[in-house]
């Protein structure tokens, strides 16, 4: 029985052309008629022909540009740099199966059905939003453009207004969830994305501005007794904050309004406190500007952020009166706790500074009166009254008293606020402590001999006046000869 089955089914192989016999091996080896992976015909491919196909086209896609546009500006980059991915790496294996498995009949329908209709395998295509932000905020929010503010000058006693210009801000994350989303159902044809960006209006309208005519605060301080250097400083920091706008709700830094102090910058070498001592500091008089600036600022009741007195007493306001400046941890900051914009004009004359602070007064500056009292609270002599140090600079014989004594002080600030001359209240404005500090003798110790420097540098050590005159007085004759011969000279 079973010598019959294979006989006959011998013979039936042999009934076959070869042609027939080959096409259906060919059929066994590659992928059937009517199998396509996205719009690429597949038909009759070898597995290792529809790799190749298939890497082309993802590379492709790969390579198309996508435009991405901001405004009127745009960058254009590649869909891999977008991070975009193909994750089917089984495809072709799958195209290939096609039609291949389950028995004959199940083959022969497929097979049948590919005559009516192809079968598309997709590929599916990925993108990496973590890549997409970077791009986003790598190459295209430079192109956002701030907002500029109205401006404002005061002259001839009256303000000149420059409307402001509105400013475009992308936004990142709204625009990288549109590209997501983009190009999740993208066809791999160039395409051009709208990025989402916001307009920023500028501040400050002529309406705004029509309100800033009021004097809110003005204040005045004397720098009569200072040197060119000093002078020159003063006007320096006053000339960089007149001018200044603050609007509703903004807090302003005098430092960062005055800063740098740099020669650059306008600035000269002066006087300054530095650890209770006098030294020469380029912008040496910048705390004088921001003292009269915080007074003003007091005078417009404006909401002092921050303040700090100075090491020690200065002589051109009271106790409690003064705001320092040093670097970045004493700063005068105040807010504009109005509801209007405020203008800060700021000038020097005759050797005096002068703040005035102009905006839209709410006050009753009739019957309510606002005044600023300064109370000492303790005062501390120094101890020692005056410090000898050694100067190498400076000859023996050389002996002069470089910084005066400072008592110290505590003190405190009242606000008192009368309505009507009947006082209404009154509340400490900030407290004050102020170091005392010696008076400061330099003494020359430069002298040819080795040792009359050192019996000079031992008798300073003594912090004794009357043993250092005596060490140095026969020098100091010596010294005075000679220079009275280099006159003659």
């Amino acid at each position: 029985m079973k010598r019959g089955i294979l006989t006959a089914a011998f013979l039936l192989c042999l009934a076959v052309p070869a042609s027939v016999s080959h096409a259906a091996q060919l059929a066994e080896d590659t992928i059937a008629e009517g199998v396509y992976i996205e719009d690429m015909d597949m038909s009759g491919m070898m597995v290792s022909e529809a790799i190749e196909a298939v890497d082309s086209y993802v590379k492709g896609r790969m390579d198309t540009m996508i435009r991405l546009n901001i405004e009127d500006n745009w960058v254009e980059v590649s869909a891999s740099d977008m991070g975009l991915s193909c994750e089917d790496a089984n495809v072709v294996e799958e195209a290939f199966e096609y039609g291949k498995e389950g028995n004959i009949v199940q083959r022969y329908k497929i097979m049948k059905d590919l005559q009516q209709e192809p079968h598309v395998f997709s590929l599916q295509f990925q993108v990496d939003e973590d890549t997409i932000r970077s791009i986003v905020e790598e190459k295209c929010t430079v192109y956002d453009v701030e907002a500029e503010d109205a401006t404002v000058t005061r002259e001839g006693g009256s303000f000149e207004i420059t409307p402001g210009t509105k400013g475009i801000k992308l936004n990142v994350d709204a625009s990288v969830e549109k590209i997501v989303e983009t190009m999740s159902g993208w066809d791999g044809t160039g395409i051009s994305i709208d990025l989402v960006c916001e307009v920023e209006e500028p501040r400050g309208t002529e309406e705004d501005f029509a309100q800033v005519k009021d004097v809110l605060g003005t204040f005045t301080t004397s720098f009569s007794s200072s040197g060119a250097n000093r002078t020159k400083n003063v006007t320096t920091g006053a000339e960089k904050i007149d001018g200044t706008v603050v609007y509703p709700g903004e807090t302003v830094s005098v430092y960062e309004l005055t800063q740098p102090y740099t020669e650059e910058n306008g600035y000269a070498t002066a006087v300054a406190y530095e650890n209770g001592r006098e030294v020469d500091s380029v912008g040496g008089g910048i705390c004088q500007v921001s003292t009269t600036l915080y007074n003003a600022v007091l005078k417009a009741e404006l909401e002092v952020v921050e303040r700090a007195n100075h090491s020690m007493i200065v002589g051109y306001v009271d106790p409690s009166m003064d705001a320092a400046i040093a670097g970045t941890y004493k700063d005068l900051k105040f807010k504009n706790s109005t509801d209007a914009p405020i203008y800060i004009e700021g000038y020097v004359e005759n050797k005096k500074i002068t703040f005035t602070i102009y905006g839209h007064e709410t006050r009753d500056t009739e019957n309510r009166k606002v005044t600023y009292e300064s109370e000492v609270l303790e005062t501390t002599a120094p101890t020692p009254a005056l410090v000898y140090v050694a100067d190498a600079a400076q000859p023996v014989g050389y002996k002069v008293v470089t910084q005066s004594a400072h008592t110290g002080y505590k003190a405190r600030l009242w606000k008192i606020v009368t309505v009507n001359g009947v006082e209404e209240s009154r509340e400490v404005i900030n407290n004050s402590t102020y170091n005392a500090s010696p008076a400061y003798c330099s003494v020359g110790t430069m002298w040819a001999d080795p040792n009359v420097t050192a019996a000079v540098e031992a008798a300073i050590a003594t912090q004794d006046n009357a043993t250092i005159d005596a060490t140095i007085a026969p020098y100091a004759a010596q010294l005075a000869a000679l220079q009275a011969q280099q006159a003659a000279q």
